[in-house]
């Protein structure tokens, strides 16, 4: 017997010497294996925030997250999407080491931004864990902390809940389960729908916010949403030409669809200082090029998570986003053309339109009856990497 908890001690020191080695070989290793032996049992994690022209919230938002030891946060990549409002010239300023920047030549929109950063956190430190999150949003005090209080599992993401800073729930990342896998789910969304509470059916009840374990979902958004390198190789990256809206839910349906979990933690809180509609009481979105993205994105989204019964879906949204047109005033023919394209390249599944043909479209004023469906046949490459579009900076 002493033998062989001889020869047992003697493998278990053999293969502790060889994890050693392994994790020395490169810096990332090192990192992880020095959070380990400091009781970091969730890895390294990396935070990737995509900002256009918020100084005043992304200072907020770099505080927040900086305020966590580098055993909880490794690094902070912040994509600056051609900032023209001092930002560029205040993150040259920044002197923590954990700080990397993008600087990108062209506002690649928030999808565009994802994209870049969690490309370069992938290729270049390559990190147990990213979590994605805007400038106008950050981790609660200890969420950090939270997250790696607990070994994860890299098969399953993990959601934050988000409140407002006034401490309500934001209901734009609320998030839900596909009624289109669940037959019971997408009866009671349906059901709901004639009586305008179709949205409650498939979004997680406002009581799952106080549990106290986490359940599963399939859709989140991409404030506090924690991905694996896992998840990241097999899946791969947000589609940077979303530009805006609904990129996190089409990623996280693509998580759903390769076979891996998400969860959604109540106790990991983040808070979102967000504003979409110029009006909340009458949904009109301000500036009026937004409407092409949510719309154009909103049907990509329905095709991915509803399948074939994506065609009688849009039947019905169609008359829905037409009687919106009486809350655009004198812009209701500006409001129909962004819709009409939308429309036309959200069937066809086109992410390739360019940002700038998007704001002339919005300020032209429209022929009636005629709608140029070649728009973004000359786009730019909506691409960040950082041997193109962009030059990384680490401040020192």
């Amino acid at each position: 017997m002493q033998q062989i908890i001889k020869q047992l001690t003697k493998y278990c020191f053999e293969l502790l010497s060889e994890v050693r080695i392994v994790a020395n070989k490169t810096k990332a290793g090192r990192t992880r294996l020095r959070n380990k032996l400091e009781y970091n049992t969730a890895g390294t994690l990396v935070a990737v925030v995509a900002t256009y022209n918020r100084l005043d919230k992304l200072r907020l938002t770099m505080a927040r997250l900086l305020d966590n030891p580098p055993r909880h946060l490794d690094r902070l990549i912040v994509v600056d999407n051609a900032c023209t409002d001092g930002t560029t010239e205040w993150l040259k300023n920044q002197n923590d080491p954990r700080i990397m920047v993008i600087h990108c030549d062209e506002n690649l929109g928030g999808a565009g931004g994802f994209e870049a950063g969690m490309r370069y956190a992938s290729e270049k430190i390559d990190p147990d864990w990213i979590v994605v999150m805007d400038d106008d949003a950050y981790p609660a005090i200890n969420a950090l902390q939270q997250f790696h209080s607990q070994p994860r599992d890299q098969d399953k993401a993990v959601a934050a809940a988000v409140y407002y800073p006034d401490g309500k729930i934001c209901e734009m990342n609320r998030p839900s389960i596909n009624p289109f896998w669940r037959p019971k789910v997408f009866i009671n969304t349906v059901l709901g729908a004639l009586t305008g509470r179709g949205r409650d059916c498939y979004h997680i009840p406002y009581d799952t916010y106080e549990a106290t374990v986490p359940i599963e979902i399939d859709l989140s958004s991409f404030v506090g949403l924690f991905v694996s390198r896992k998840m990241i190789a097999k899946v791969g990256l947000p589609d940077g030409g979303l530009f805006l809206y609904g990129d996190d839910v089409i990623y996280t349906l693509r998580l759903r669809r390769n076979g891996f979990a998400i969860q959604f933690e109540p106790e990991l809180r983040f808070e979102h200082a967000c504003s979409t509609f110029a009006s909340d009481a009458q949904r009109v979105f301000n500036p009026l090029w937004k409407v092409y993205y949510a719309y154009r994105n909103g049907l990509i989204m329905y095709r991915n998570a509803a399948g074939l019964m994506f065609w009688p879906l849009l039947l019905l949204v169609l008359p829905k986003w037409l009687l919106a047109t009486r809350r655009y005033g004198e812009k209701r023919a500006i409001y129909l053309q962004m819709l009409r394209l939308a429309v036309w390249h959200g069937i066809r599944g086109r992410t390739d339109t360019d940002h700038d043909e998007i704001l002339a479209l919005a300020r032209k004023r429209p022929q009636i009856g005629k709608i140029d469906t070649n728009l973004g046949s000359s786009c730019l490459e909506l691409s960040c990497d950082a041997a193109q579009a962009a030059t990384l900076q680490n401040p020192k």
